[in-house]
């Protein structure tokens, strides 16, 4: 019998400011050279979040590049589904437009699905600090600035949702599952995300044999400035995952919502606490910041949490300057 085909790939990419315009430069051509290719000579599709002037540039720099003005709603979610309906492979994968993709990314993201029973797969992403890593950050909390983190697995395994700067689906999956929810997700440079998790878990429902898969092999760097290596940034996205979360619950059930953070906060940040004492009994002082760091970063995300799922988060949030809206709790769930 002759083998099957090798699944056809797109990925898309998604921008919505001149501000990162060398970070987008570098994500797209990341994966358009050559060392991408062992994909199977995967297409790339660059949207464009409602910025005309960013479309012209990216348009005349990659003329022979599809670069797409979102048709959705502003935001992350919005721009992913364009590139998605635009899309007519097999797979989609999703890079952002701050991360760079090192040789072989694609191709180790997309070999799980030579299993007919995967419909998502992840990869892993370095944080890559403009100012180098502040020696008070756990790695426990790379989530905050978009990065793979310590408690995830280190081998190839099932995963309830991937990182979203590097991940992919099968495009049925996607299809059958409806895309990304518009309520969920970014806008902008707000830190409100995790529209891949609710995504993932729809996935899941519809598909209930399939697994999403996590391949800390298929590896990207994603770029981490200044402005994000600060405490009050920190507290900032802590809280606003809490409340992501707490929107998640709404839509999907706590259940599902929480299933991994449970496990999470119930064994890998005890550990790590236990991990910055150890290295200040050791001499490494600055384990004591990370311990605090820990600590203060799940009480703030639990802040966030409740306050989104019973309606007390009236008040927006200002986060770098930029109003952050309060969660609408779902009163039939």
């Amino acid at each position: 019998a002759e083998a099957a085909a090798p699944p056809t790939v797109s990925v898309v990419i998604c921008a919505y400011t001149l501000d990162r315009w060398d970070d987008l430069v570098a994500s797209v051509e990341s994966v358009t050279v050559e060392a991408q290719r062992e994909a199977g000579g995967a297409s790339v599709i660059l949207v464009i979040d409602h910025n005309a002037a960013l479309r012209a540039r990216a348009t005349a720099r990659w003329p022979r590049l599809a670069v797409l003005a979102s048709d959705g709603p502003p935001g992350l979610s919005g721009a992913r589904n364009t590139g998605v309906h635009a899309s007519r492979s097999d797979i989609v994968a999703f890079l952002d437009d701050d991360a760079v993709a090192e040789p072989g990314w694609l191709g180790r993201l997309v070999a799980p699905y030579a299993d007919p029973r995967v419909v998502g797969t992840g990869g892993w992403a370095e944080a890559a600090w403009d100012r180098g890593r502040p020696r008070w950050f756990p790695r426990e909390f790379d989530w905050v600035v978009g990065c793979s983190y310590r408690g995830l697995p280190e081998r190839p395994a099932p995963i309830r949702n991937p990182i979203g700067c590097a991940m992919s689906f099968r495009r049925s999956a996607l299809d059958r599952a409806g895309g990304f929810r518009s309520e969920v997700g970014r806008i902008g440079p707000l830190p409100v995300g995790d529209e891949e998790t609710e995504l993932s878990i729809r996935v899941q429902r519809v598909e209930p044999a399939g697994l999403i898969v996590h391949v800390p092999a298929a590896r990207v760097r994603h770029r981490v400035p200044g402005a994000r290596s600060t405490w009050s940034y920190f507290l900032s996205r802590c809280y606003q995952e809490g409340r992501s979360k707490a929107l998640i619950s709404l839509l999907v059930g706590a259940r599902a919502g929480l299933a991994s953070e449970r496990s999470y906060a119930t064994r890998t940040l005890p550990r790590g606490v236990l991990r910055g004492v150890s290295d200040a009994l050791r001499g490494d002082l600055a384990g004591l910041s990370r311990a605090a760091a820990i600590t203060a970063g799940l009480a703030i995300t639990t802040a966030g949490y409740l306050a989104g799922r019973l309606g007390w988060d009236a008040l927006p949030v200002a986060v770098d300057g930029a109003a952050v809206p309060p969660i609408a709790p779902d009163e039939s769930a």
